[in-house]
This record gives C-alpha cells, structure tokens and sequence, in this order.
C-alpha cells in the first residue's frame, strides 16, 4: 500500500480509503452473484497468515487490536471452473468450518462431490450443512515426517509429506477425484499475488478488517477479471456467473455506483 501512495503520490490515507470501499462492495457483489451455481466437484482447504503479530507475541505486542494473532483463509474452489464458490476469515475451528460449509451449501444448487483435507472439524460441519445423504465427501488425508535438514536448516521448511490416502466420509465419491490439488495451488496463487501472504516479511495485515477487504478485492479480481490459461476465460465465465469479462475499471464502477446510491438516497439530494 505503501509504494502504491509513493508510485500515485497520495496520501497512505487515501489508498487505505481505496482499498475499504474496494474490498466492501466486491464482497457484497461476490455475495450476491456467485450463486445458484452447478458445480460437481468442489475441493476445500485453509490457508495460515497473521495481523498486527503471531498468536504467541500478541501478549507482548503493544495496543494489539482486535483480531491480532494467526488468521485463517478457508477457501473452496470449484474443480472443474477453478471458481472460488465462497471464501471465509477466522479460527481453524469448527465454527469456522461449519460457516464456509454452510455458505457452500447455500451457493451451490446441484449435488456435489466434496474433497478436504484431514481435519477433523470438517466431518461434522459437512454433515450438519449437507445432511446423511446431501453430499458425496471423502478426505485426503496427508502424512507427513519429520522437517528436512538439521539446525536452522529445517527451521523454515515444512514436514515433509511421505504419502497420503484417500478416506470415503459419506455417499458415493469418485476416488479417483478424490484431490486437494487446485486448491492447495491456489494456495499458492494467494501466496504470491497478496503480499500480505508473504512469508518472512514485514508486509502482513496489521488490521484484520483491512485483511478481510484485501481479499475480496483478490478473490473479485481472481474470479472476474483474471483469465484462466487452460480455460481461457475467467473462472466466473467458466461458470456462468458472467458472460464478460471485467477489469479494474468494472470494479472501480461499483464502487461510483454504490457511493451514487448514498447520495440518492440521502434527504435532498
């Protein structure tokens, strides 16, 4: 945000202004439009960042705000269109899991095929949204060993992950479907085209509202405006959520037409 005040030469206010009505009116349109959708096959995960400072240095951290420490993304993703179908902030906790499965519930009209990852909380959110019969669910459950390398070698880098096999939870999943992988390089995606996502820097969100706008105005601009390489089209597109294909200045127009609506409807105007 920083080197987009010194690039435009605004004030950091001004951008930070940007950013708030950017990320408001794409969640409000993303919570409208991506509905009714036809998908089969849709995949699951989180992903882990902080605000303002880790989970085991709030307590020192001086006038944290609210929302300071680790924060999740949970995302699920549309197999085949590469659609973010709905997206969630939080805890990696079963409430969390039961709003994103919930919320998946109600965007989604067909019956689907449903893949995460181990973890527990998962099972009774997708059963509490889904019902016995509602959904076919399965996990890939990962296992992992030890970090490579010894000292400050292995100090950065993850377990390695030596296999992983793939459990049926409810109705009739097609195993050889059974994957996490579009999400987890979607993953990826967030990691590179967010800097607040960006390990080991000084770049993370230091307010947990300004992370939650930032990634609307991502998932927007991810769904809408970016094409796809192998489809060739944006994921939205893919998935008849729309048939154009939109740019910054599409967005940049809902925010003029929200701020239009305010003036409308404020008295004499």
């Amino acid at each position: 945000m920083r080197s987009i005040s010194r690039v435009a030469d605004v004030s950091i206010n001004t951008v930070s202004k940007m950013l708030v009505d950017a990320g408001q009116v794409c969640a409000a349109y993303h919570d409208q439009y991506v509905r009714g959708l036809n998908c089969k096959r849709v995949q699951c995960d989180e992903i882990w960042s902080f605000c303002y400072s880790k989970d085991k240095n709030v307590k020192a951290a001086k006038a944290a705000p609210k929302g300071a420490g680790n924060v999740w993304t949970w995302t699920a993703l549309d197999a085949d269109t590469k659609l973010i179908v709905t997206w969630s902030v939080g805890d990696r906790d079963a409430d969390n899991a039961a709003n994103i499965m919930e919320d998946l519930r109600d965007r989604v009209k067909t019956r689907m095929q449903l893949t995460t990852d181990g973890l527990k909380v998962y099972l009774e959110a997708v059963q509490e949204a889904f019902g016995v019969d509602g959904i076919d669910y399965a996990q890939l459950v990962e296992i992992y060993g030890a970090a490579p390398g010894k000292g400050d070698e292995s100090r950065y880098s993850p377990a390695e992950c030596i296999g992983s096999k793939k459990v049926k939870v409810e109705g009739e999943p097609d195993i050889k479907h059974v994957s996490t992988s579009y999400v987890e390089r979607q993953n990826l995606n967030m990691r590179m085209g967010m800097r607040r996502f960006t390990r080991l820097t000084n770049a993370f969100s230091k307010k947990l509202d300004n992370h939650c706008h930032a990634l609307a105005l991502y998932f927007m601009f991810y769904n809408f405006c970016r094409i796809h390489k192998t489809l060739r089209v944006t994921p939205a597109m893919a998935a008849g959520v729309t048939e154009k294909l939109w740019n910054t200045e599409g967005i940049v127009a809902l925010i003029d037409a929200r701020d239009e609506r305010k003036r409308t409807r404020q008295p004499g105007a």
